[in-house]
């Protein structure tokens, strides 16, 4: 059997992972500043997460959640501390994907409505959901031509309004993301997000904030919402919070109440999962990776903001989009293959930075020396 041939790879084999590095076969050293789309939060092989892993496979190892799992409300218990959201409640799943479907249908049970407003160039995982972020039309779902789904543009508050006025009678939620990730790294208004916030009481619809790629403290911030002053109802989130384990959630706030039956899931809230899912928050936590994102954020933003050649650089913390012009299209390649730097990117030429939040800055001088010699320029500062 061969695999089903969806992800275009590159001849890289990686065999070890510590950090911010990574080496192939070959015995080459790579900077990875993209982290499997913003998994890796706090470092490959991080050896508190490490031994983490290794004690709960030793006492337990995996059950399902028809069980009593201490280990499920101490992850609850860490991540309302650091999200500092405390009096919300923990649903525990797989994936962003399935956290999104989740609060989606949470939402739907709690108003009695269908209708979901989401936005141009959004991205919810591959869900019914799932918006065209590129021109790519194989992650188009049929679902998006149904009535129930409307798609308004991305950060207008006039046509949001709009739309309200005519139908927030029928609305169960409005879904964003902080910051749009394969949308390109573009970063919701505060007046946009608060915009959101008020339409929603006003109608009693609920917010569900996509934290499954821009949050998880990326931002500086735990979820890159919460810049805008406003709480969501429903954060949905994924990706950082395993480092690599597989798990999602979602953090609900206290009006929207339980029921038995409402939501389920087969693996979700696994022992396993949930010591991963511990190990990060408590690195984050000892080690101040939110603070630490801020800073080297917002040096690598500082910096390539003084860079000829960049069409625009956005992003917030360790959520960084570059865009380049259609000319400097083969950079994202040669910064893998000629500097052995991983990247990420958004179409058409945005080259995406998503790196553990534990990186340093001579992790990105490294990174920043290296762009500066594929564009053939040097910060204009300089």
């Amino acid at each position: 059997m061969k695999l089903f041939d969806v992800y275009p790879l590159n001849d890289i084999t990686i065999v070890k992972a510590e950090g911010a590095k990574v080496w192939d076969d070959k015995g080459n050293e790579y900077l990875d500043l993209y982290g499997g789309h913003a998994v890796i939060s706090i470092g490959h092989t991080h050896p508190h997460y490490v031994q983490r892993l290794e004690t709960q496979l030793h006492q337990v190892g995996f059950y399902s959640n028809s069980i009593k799992i201490p280990v499920q409300q101490q992850l609850a218990e860490k991540l309302g501390v650091v999200s500092g959201k405390k009096d919300y409640q923990l649903f525990l799943c797989n994936s962003g994907a399935e956290a999104n479907e989740n609060a989606l249908k949470l939402a739907s049970f709690h108003t009695g409505r269908k209708k979901i407003v989401a936005f141009s160039k959004s991205f919810h995982g591959r869900t019914s959901l799932a918006v065209a972020a590129t021109d790519n039309p194989a992650i188009v779902a049929p679902v998006n031509q149904t009535d129930n789904v409307v798609f308004l543009p991305f950060n207008d508050v006039t046509a949001l309004h709009g739309y309200f006025s005519e139908h927030g009678k029928q609305v169960a939620a409005v879904i964003v993301e902080g910051i749009q990730g394969v949308g390109g790294i573009r970063e919701a208004s505060i007046d946009f997000l608060q915009a959101i916030r008020s339409l929603c009481n006003d109608y009693g619809a609920v917010y569900i904030a996509d934290s499954v790629q821009c949050g998880y403290g990326r931002t500086g911030i735990f979820y890159s919402h919460d810049y805008s002053g406003t709480e969501a109802d429903i954060y949905s989130m994924a990706k950082g919070m395993g480092n690599g384990f597989p798990i999602g959630a979602i953090s609900i706030a206290p009006q929207l109440q339980p029921k038995f039956g409402m939501l389920g899931t087969t693996f979700g809230g696994n022992h396993l999962a949930c010591a991963a899912a511990l190990a990060v928050l408590e690195v984050m936590e000892k080690d101040d990776l939110m603070a630490n994102a801020a800073e080297v954020g917002n040096y690598l933003i500082e910096q390539l903001k003084g860079f000829t050649g960049i069409t625009e650089v956005r992003g917030r913390g360790l959520m960084i989009g570059i865009e380049l012009p259609a000319e400097l299209s083969e950079v994202k390649k040669n910064l893998l293959f000629k500097h052995r730097i991983f990247t990420g990117e958004a179409k058409p030429n945005v080259i995406r930075l998503l790196p553990a939040l534990n990186i340093t800055k001579a992790h990105a001088d490294r990174f920043l020396e290296a762009l500066a010699a594929e564009l053939k320029s040097v910060p204009v500062s300089a």
